[in-house]
């Protein structure tokens, strides 16, 4: 058989229930929608750990943070040789990137043939990526951050420039261009990696406008307090009271703008490979690296168990009359990033890499559970999610939180201090205990989990506004300054 194109789309940040066709009541994406009618939507797709860099290691490695090596965000660890990218081009795959890739070095190709990088404007750690470099040759050198807007906060604005330079604009016209000129001899991967709509918040003012008269969905409210909360959800809390009811829809219409930006721009890529004749024998994949709260339980950002920061998009469209598969049917099964690489490799009739741990969601088989973890020490959160039920634990103060999602998929009420579901409790902990490894077995006490001293809840203080960038022209010297995750 003829291998197929493959063309993954990422975006960073995207939390998997803001499609139209998965009933929200507010967000439009007709692009995705129809994309889902045209293949399969996983509705139970995971980030195993939703935070950028470890995510994208287990997307294209196909492993787990277990076998990657990265739960905290590793900002420079090198990535291991044998990576998507890599596996499509020893089959003879012409491979091509563009925008996000999040590694170490920041230059590394990670197995792709070129990659055109969308940074985030992270010059001051060495590179000055292709982004930049195409204001500057548009007449606007170092002037992307000049709306004022942070890379991990929520104040927003529309956008500056004109709307030609949008990042999001930027990364389409790069594809199509590399569409174009492809060689016509060998089969293609193509990796879009859009960078919103993770903050900054900076949408079109054109898809402000798409909004500006909905009525905006409330953010999730719960029971939790009933039962006290643990130290590192209170501690989280703490960064969105200063957000009044108006200011958190209008934070989230912004977030929608970018998220419909997207949409509408995929629309261009989708169609040039149809004039191209190339879309029936394509492969589409569209994911997120993970998700964001946006004010549901009073949390932001990622980082974290719940639906709206580990749950993401995973659409798959098969090239026309290829055997996978109804056409717009849901599958139920668990997923997680991991899953991406092996489907795919396997899709196109290539041999999956030993180093992979993931497992292809194309097949008929299971899984029974997903292991999530994030961070060490104080900073540490674990989950065991299985078909109906979902454990997070918090190991400051040994505290465990669960959740039915057949009778509460939106994780309102827990349901660790139910006598009624004392039995369940002790089977999910022991569950979660089997998948502890390394420095989290000293969490453990005579078989039962014991945790880490909880601690007395502390003032956020956000010195930095959230990773704010400055100007960039002139541009930084090359320094070694390590990124630092901030999620005040």
């Amino acid at each position: 058989m003829t291998r197929p194109n493959i063309l993954l789309v990422t975006t960073d940040q995207w939390p998997g229930h803001l499609l139209g066709i998965a009933g929200h009541p507010v967000i439009q994406t007709p692009t995705l929608d129809d994309l889902a009618r045209a293949g399969i939507r996983y509705v139970n797709a995971h980030s195993e750990c939703p935070v950028c860099v470890p995510a994208r290691r287990s997307l294209m490695l196909g492993a787990s943070p277990r076998s990657h090596g990265d739960r905290i965000y590793d900002d420079q660890l090198g990535m291991p040789a044998e990576t998507l990218a890599r596996s499509f081009g020893r089959a003879g795959y012409q491979t091509f990137g563009v925008g996000k890739l999040h590694v170490f070095p920041q230059r590394d190709r990670i197995g792709f043939d070129d990659v055109i990088l969308d940074e985030e404007g992270r010059a001051q750690y060495g590179v000055m990526d292709d982004y930049e470099m195409f204001l500057g040759d548009q007449g606007y050198p170092g002037r992307q951050f000049d709306h004022g807007m942070s890379t991990d906060g929520y104040v927003h604005r529309p956008w500056h420039l004109p709307e030609h330079l949008h990042v999001t604009n930027w990364a389409t016209q790069a594809m199509i261009r590399h569409i174009k000129r492809r060689d016509p001899n060998r089969p293609a991967f193509w990796y879009l990696s859009y960078r919103h709509p993770h903050p900054p918040l900076v949408p079109l003012q054109c898809y402000l406008n798409l909004y500006r008269d909905m009525q905006i969905d409330e953010p999730l409210d719960d029971d939790w307090e009933a039962q006290g909360l643990p130290w590192s959800v209170a501690t989280k809390r703490q960064r969105g009271d200063k957000y009044s009811g108006e200011q958190v829809a209008n934070i989230r219409r912004a977030f929608y703008a970018l998220c419909t930006h997207i949409d509408h721009q995929l629309r261009l890529v989708i169609g040039t490979l149809r004039e191209e004749l190339l879309l029936d024998d394509t492969i589409v994949l569209f994911t997120s690296d993970h998700g964001d709260m946006l004010g549901d339980h009073g949390l932001w950002a990622k980082s974290l168990f719940y639906r709206g920061s580990t749950g993401i998009p995973m659409i798959l469209v098969p090239p026309r009359n290829f055997p996978v598969g109804v056409p717009g049917s849901i599958d139920e099964r668990l997923v997680t990033l991991a899953d991406v690489m092996p489907s795919l490799l396997g899709l196109s009739g290539i041999s999956v890499p030993e180093t992979c741990d993931g497992r292809s969601f194309v097949d008929a088989g299971t899984r029974e559970e997903v292991y999530g973890e994030i961070g060490n020490d104080a900073n540490a959160t674990r989950m065991l999610r299985t078909n109906r039920h979902k454990l997070i634990y918090y190991p400051v103060g040994n505290r465990l939180q669960l959740f039915d999602l057949e009778s509460d998929p939106d994780e309102r009420h827990d349901l660790s201090q139910s006598a009624e579901h004392a039995g369940l409790l002790q089977e999910m902990t022991a569950r979660l205990i089997r998948q502890l490894h390394g420095p989290d077995l000293d969490w453990i006490t005579d078989g039962a989990l014991t945790g880490l001293p909880d601690r007395e809840l502390e003032p956020r203080i956000n010195r930095d506004l959230s990773s704010q960038r400055g100007h960039h022209w002139p541009p930084q010297l090359h320094s070694n300054m390590r990124q630092i995750l901030n999620s005040a």
